[in-house]
């Protein structure tokens, strides 16, 4: 996310919204009554650059503002100060929004509060593609293109990576999302995978995980329930190679005596 201390935005009060959302067509009036009380109004949207009919409204045709501020619910009203967030709200809420811009008077004539809408930052796939995207995380891995025609289970086969039995394609979308089952460092290494013995890396096993068909969220897993704690499938998998990688277990299959 964007570091506050280098926040692009002037202070003022800085509004999110798209038009696909009632509640963001609702107060379409309050937004120009805000730009007419406060020069320091900054609009952005997410769907329609010519929603609201105002000027000066920023397009956020690709969602790097939305993902920046950590936009989940429109409309948001923010207020920035001395380049910060010091203060935020979502959705309609009159009595919020009229302390926020100082203006008792402001959506006088709208009901008391509505619920917003989703984000379209936060739409289902959108937000592993822009953390991709704008985010730290750069994955290490090389990166295999398969042509549009080609099927990418039978392309998984043919090269060797599959038994024959179907395996989930590990996009770089599926890769983050798995990751997200753990607080270690992608580039962490585990230890050396042989035959070969390369480097194992915490991104190498969940490329390997999402082939598999492993679940990112926490879910108690066998060997959780020994231990009867929750954890991840990811984090189960990391820690038995942890113990291969120790001579705790041999990395061939059969344990030390």
């Amino acid at each position: 996310m964007t570091d506050s201390q280098t926040s692009p935005w002037k202070d003022g009060l800085l509004a999110v919204v798209k038009e696909d959302c009632p509640t963001c067509v609702l107060i379409e009036p309050v937004l120009r009554a805000l730009q007419q009380e406060n020069e320091n109004l900054t609009i952005v949207v997410q769907d329609n650059p010519d929603f609201p009919a105002l000027d000066g409204v920023i397009f956020d045709e690709d969602l790097r503002h939305s993902y920046e501020l950590d936009i989940e619910t429109v409309p948001s009203l923010i207020r920035i100060q001395g380049g910060a967030e010091t203060e935020r709200t979502i959705g309609w809420d009159k009595s919020t929004w009229q302390t926020m811009s100082g203006i008792d008077t402001l959506g006088s004539e709208l009901p008391p509060s509505r619920p917003g809408c989703g984000s379209k930052s936060v739409e289902p796939g959108m937000a592993e593609t822009l953390a991709l995207r704008f985010g730290e995380l750069q994955t290490k891995s090389r990166k295999i293109e398969v042509s549009e025609l080609e099927d990418d289970i039978e392309y998984c086969f043919d090269r060797g990576w599959s038994d024959g039995l179907p395996l989930v394609p590990p996009t770089e979308a599926r890769v983050y999302r798995m990751l997200q089952g753990t607080k270690r460092d992608p580039q962490e290494v585990l230890g050396e995978a042989p035959p070969n013995l390369v480097p194992c890396t915490v991104e190498k096993v969940a490329i390997n995980a999402v082939m598999a068909g492993c679940k990112h969220e926490s879910e108690t897993s066998r060997i959780d329930k020994v231990t009867r704690k929750k954890g991840t499938e990811l984090g189960c998998i990391i820690g038995t190679i942890e113990l291969y990688g120790t001579g705790h277990l041999n990395f061939q299959s059969t344990a030390q005596e």
